[in-house]
């Protein structure tokens, strides 16, 4: 039979599909039958006027005003530097290599736009650029990494000088690490000394190289610009004069200023320890209020007695064409504190509470039961006379409600299970006393084996006889375990919460104030057997119960009022240490911070904590640590912490914080409102000296602030561990847990 052919047909181009037939009225069972049961939501509805979908003209309207809102906050954050009296940009320029020099590289600044610049001298230098009617402050650092953070947190602009045959080194990446934390505004990049690098084609690449290595820190570096070009040098320039700088968030809600003259006052007596001292310089940030504290440097914080005007000595025209020089008058007060003044108190002013019989408060005093503490239940307390009853001999598959039948233990031999005659027969395991022998002259059993002939190898071990060992040799047991030992913070990592008792402690007293708890994150803590144990002066501590709000009051304290920023003024201080002016070293950059209110009362900060994967060692709880938050420096001994919530407020104790682990540590110190960096360095023991080339501090792990809270409990897990030494069926012995027969 032939193959059919397939027949062929064309496209369906003329074919004409006509619409459904739809009514204009449909009825309701159509309608229910479209629907098919469902419910129209307002799910995909536009509720908000910014989800209304707007004509063309809204549309550019809208563009509009965006539009001027950004150049309204452009003109008021560059309004500060209008002006010849305005606020100078500052300019801090740090050396990263040992051969880059911040003096030439200011004069060759300067020479860019003006040839008759001078070289500057170790302190502030500052110019006046005509040619964009800005004025800049130079601030030339040394590679120190005290001095370098305490210059670039207050500088617009920061100027890293790079070196094409010198490596930044270990010192100089800690310097760009630390500022990098502390918060950074603009930077830029320069690099000194590119002429010797020789044939000229090569030039190209190390400038290459080096913006590959500033990107690693600054990713929007996008060019690095060479110290010994004029041309660059001038669009350097123009970049300082004209770019707004961005800031520092934490910075910017504060009052601020480098300090260019410290005056100490001269009406005083040789016996005088406190006197008055006047500190010049531009205000920045928020207006600067009188009645707040200001924290200067590392030497503390101050109450303010005074705010004068110190405006710089400018030409002014007369209606004569006479020219006179202002300045010469009496310098003008601009503001000074009232009765809403803080006061220096870190501590709630203590009151007299009830004490009980033995001088400790009555919610201080320390509960007088014994016993074990297990959610909120003593087990095993002299007053709880009644035991749990013993285990009882039941046969098997007996109900509790079947047991109450049963009284004693006198059972039926009926019940008596093989079980039952195993655990005699383990009872007795220990016992000296053999079966007695069977009677020669008795018939043997019918089930009787005769004693084998021949002895063969068994397959199990055969029983071992357990000495106890005298107390020499076990102290040398005991001290060859623990040497074999991992060292504390290896065998933390390994085996957390895991100790071991010292044979000269009582495990009774060691672990007297240890708790058990069902879970960690829900169990209800008590608090009053915390009492007796918590620091000094714990309850003066300052207390936040709604941190939000008491942060955003404090924040939008300092948005109204004090002396303008732009305004160059002398603060004059009250009772400052006069020991200060000895060790004051005039060349250093020594700033200025306005606190907020209540940014001086202590409390208990809680701060995260990072110690970053390439940190050598891990870093033990309780050590001692130098913390910069924002603008102030503590020596504190931090405890450690998991993080996260819980709803008891109850946080596992860490023993070692390990490379690449992020926890939260706990400390009193002042409180810092908002979210300031924080960064934790270890004292070096060559702190103290100045003649080593090596940075006094390290910088050792990274962290944020978090809202304070006194009531964070913080609990140690323990777990105890031995050595196994005896084990029978169900019966373990472990030796080197406890040492004593009482615990």
């Amino acid at each position: 039979m032939a193959p059919q052919t397939e027949q062929h047909h064309h496209r369906s181009t003329t074919k004409l599909s006509h619409k459904p037939f739809k009514s204009r009225h449909a009825t309701k069972s159509y309608i229910k039958e479209l629907t098919k049961g469902k419910v129209e939501t307002d799910r995909g509805s536009r509720k908000t006027p910014h989800q209304q979908v707007m004509s063309k003209i809204d549309r550019r309207n809208q563009a509009k005003q965006i539009r001027q809102i950004k150049q309204k906050e452009n003109v008021k954050s560059t309004s500060v530097f209008a002006g010849h009296e305005g606020a100078p940009r500052l300019i801090a320029v740090l050396p990263l290599c040992q051969d880059c020099d911040a003096a030439l590289a200011i004069q060759k600044l300067n020479q860019s736009v003006m040839p008759d610049s001078f070289l500057p001298t170790n302190g502030p230098l500052r110019v006046r650029v005509e040619r964009f009617g800005q004025s800049v402050l130079y601030v030339p650092v040394r590679r120190d990494l005290i001095a370098a953070m305490n210059a670039c947190r207050v500088a617009d602009f920061i100027i890293f000088l790079l070196s094409p045959d010198h490596e930044v080194g270990e010192d100089g990446e800690q310097l760009i690490r630390a500022i990098e934390g502390q918060g950074v505004s603009n930077v830029l990049t320069m690099v000194q000394h590119l002429d010797i690098i020789q044939p000229p084609k090569k030039q190209p690449q190390v400038i290459a190289s080096l913006k590959s290595y500033i990107n690693h820190f600054f990713p929007n570096q996008d060019k690095v610009h060479s110290v010994d070009s004029d041309r660059e040098c001038a669009n350097v320039i123009r970049s300082l004069c004209t770019t707004t700088p961005k800031g520092v968030g934490w910075r910017e809600d504060r009052s601020w200023m480098l300090i260019e003259e410290v005056k100490w006052s001269e009406s005083h007596d040789e016996s005088d320890v406190h006197g008055g001292v006047a500190l010049t310089g531009v205000v920045r940030g928020k207006g600067l209020k009188s009645n707040r504290l200001l924290q200067v440097g590392d030497w503390g914080h101050f109450q303010i007695e005074r705010i004068t005007d110190a405006s710089l000595p400018t030409l002014r025209k007369r209606k004569a064409d006479e020219m006179t020089v202002d300045g010469d008058e009496k310098a003008k007060v601009l503001e000074t504190p009232d009765e809403d003044q803080d006061n220096l108190d870190e501590l709630a002013p203590y009151d007299e509470v009830m004490t009980g019989h033995d001088g400790l408060a009555a919610s201080e005093e320390p509960s007088e039961r014994k016993g074990v503490l297990l959610d909120d239940h003593h087990y095993f307390s002299d007053e709880d006379q009644s035991m749990p009853p013993p285990p009882r001999k039941l046969p098997p598959g007996t109900s509790n409600y079947q047991s109450a039948w049963f009284l004693g233990d006198d059972m039926s031999d009926v019940y008596t299970s093989d079980s039952d005659r195993d655990e005699t027969m383990d009872s007795n395991i220990d016992d000296s006393i053999a079966a007695p022998p069977l009677p020669q002259d008795e018939p043997l059993p019918s089930n009787h084996v005769g004693d084998p002939t021949e002895t063969i190898p068994s397959e199990y071990p055969q029983s071992e006889a357990f000495l106890n060992p005298s107390p020499t040799d076990d102290a040398r047991e005991l001290a060859a375990y623990r040497s074999s030992r991992k060292t504390s913070a290896e065998e933390d990592r390994e085996f957390p919460d895991e100790i071991e008792l010292h044979p000269n402690v009582l495990a009774r007293e060691r672990l007297s104030r240890y708790r058990g708890l069902r879970s960690l994150k829900t169990s209800t803590w008590d608090t009053s057997e915390d009492k007796p144990h918590q620091p000094q002066d714990y309850d003066r501590l300052l207390r936040i119960p709604d941190y939000k709000a008491a942060r955003k009051t404090a924040v939008r304290e300092a948005l109204v009022g004090g002396v303008p920023a732009g305004k160059r003024v002398s603060i004059h201080l009250r009772n400052v240490p006069l020991s200060l002016q000895k060790t004051h070293d005039p060349s250093s950059h020594l700033s200025a911070f306005s606190l907020l209110r209540h940014e001086h009362k202590r409390t208990v900060i809680n701060t995260t904590i990072s110690l970053p994967s390439y940190a050598p060692e891990p870093l033990p709880s309780k050590c001692k640590l130098l913390v910069q938050i924002g603008s102030r420096r503590f020596l504190i001994n931090p405890l450690f912490s998991q993080s996260g919530s819980t709803p008891n407020d109850v946080h596992k104790y860490l023993r070692f914080l390990h490379p690449g682990q992020t926890a939260v540590a706990s400390f009193i110190a002042p409180v810092t409102w908002g979210s300031v960096p924080v960064l934790f360095f270890l004292p070096s023991p060559s702190l103290t000296s100045s003649t080593t080339n090596r940075p006094p501090l390290h910088l050792t792990a990274t962290g944020t602030t978090l809202p304070p809270s006194p009531t964070r409990t913080i609990a140690k897990r323990i777990i105890l561990t031995g050595h196994p030494y005896k084990i029978h069926k169900k019966l373990v012995t472990v030796r080197y847990m406890f040492f004593n027969k009482e615990d």
